[in-house]
């Protein structure tokens, strides 16, 4: 019999449950049809673990008793953001990290690796929400915030909470192939590749509060009424300043151009006008892309899904004709040609 591949689940006090489930639900489906993984779960005290669930995690030890792993999956949680890497923890990534062939971490987990010095000079991706914060807390790492995972060099990081999942879809397939991978996708009603990056989950924007008034004036003009003129000329000329100053303003406080942080509100306001239902066409005059077209392009660019896409997977829970989900009624024909 061929050795099987061992996959360890590093798992901890306040880990998020699905970061863990769902990954390891993907590996034990692949091993229904035909893979040959050997799942096993440790903790830095080798004693069960309390979820975000509230369920008690039982493990089988702790790194120490592990023989082989082929690969490693740090699960993430809220305790990694809110709070610093329990030093335990750190000691158990670097204790099994360099002993695996791929060191894999699911959402904040990334955070985990980060502390441990895995991450260091790579790319890499985590929550949207919390991307800002791994960058500012590692300045050395590469972090791509739209991405649903990355890949360097043996270290792979996904970012929120279900794309874990993806993630090790996308593992099934390194080590079996598309065909066993496609097969395991349409057991767990999933994509072989979600449509988009993680901009299309993220909350409105939210500028920090200014330092100078000018760029605080201009943020209320832009929030109030997006569908106005707000070229950086126009948006100077109505706070009293030239439009040179306006831009170095917006680069020195927040990182951007006049123009950018246009599109990004409303970018923000059409998702908000798609969320509750709005059309398209009325959509894009209301948020002020003029028409469709120019919206569907920013739209594109920027989450990777069209506009009536965005709204078709945001908009609500229920579906016409019967609550049927559209991709499972046509027989999940657009996820798997």
């Amino acid at each position: 019999m061929a050795k099987r591949r061992p996959v360890v689940f590093v798992v901890f006090d306040g880990m998020k449950m699905l970061d863990v489930a769902g990954p390891a639900e993907v590996f034990a489906e692949a091993n229904v049809v035909g893979a040959d993984y050997a799942i096993g779960y440790v903790s830095p005290s080798g004693k069960p673990v309390a979820t975000s669930t509230g369920v008690r995690f039982p493990v089988d030890g702790t790194r120490t008793q592990v023989r082989d792993a082929d690969t490693v999956v740090v699960s993430g949680g809220d305790i990694l953001v809110s709070e610093p890497v329990p030093a335990d923890l750190i000691d158990t990534v670097r204790g099994l990290g360099p002993r695996a062939r791929r060191l894999v971490s699911i959402c904040t987990g990334s955070f985990t690796l980060a502390a441990a010095g895995m991450l260091s000079g790579r790319r890499a991706t985590t929550h949207w929400r919390h991307a800002p914060l791994l960058s500012r807390r590692y300045p050395d790492i590469q972090v791509l915030p739209d991405a649903l995972f990355v890949e360097d060099h043996g270290v792979f990081t996904s970012a929120g909470v279900s794309a874990g999942m993806d993630l090790a879809l996308a593992l099934v397939e390194q080590d079996h192939g598309a065909d066993l991978a496609r097969e395991v996708a349409r057991n767990l009603v999933m994509f072989m590749q979600r449509p988009g990056g993680q901009s299309q989950f993220s909350a409105p924007l939210r500028i920090r509060p200014a330092r100078t008034p000018t760029v605080r004036a201009v943020a209320d003009l832009v929030s109030a009424e997006p569908a106005l003129d707000h070229s950086v000329h126009s948006l100077a000329a109505r706070v009293g300043v030239s439009a040179r100053h306006l831009a170095r303003l917006f680069a020195d406080e927040l990182n951007t151009t006049p123009a950018k942080y246009v599109e990004q509100v409303r970018l923000d306001h059409a998702k908000t006008l798609l969320d509750t239902g709005h059309g398209v066409a009325a959509t894009a005059r209301a948020a002020g892309f003029g028409s469709s077209e120019t919206m569907r392009r920013t739209f594109v660019a920027r989450l990777g899904i069209s506009p009536s896409h965005y709204r078709d997977r945001f908009g609500t829970t229920a579906r016409e004709h019967g609550n049927t989900t559209p991709a499972i009624a046509s027989g999940l024909g657009e996820q798997f040609p």
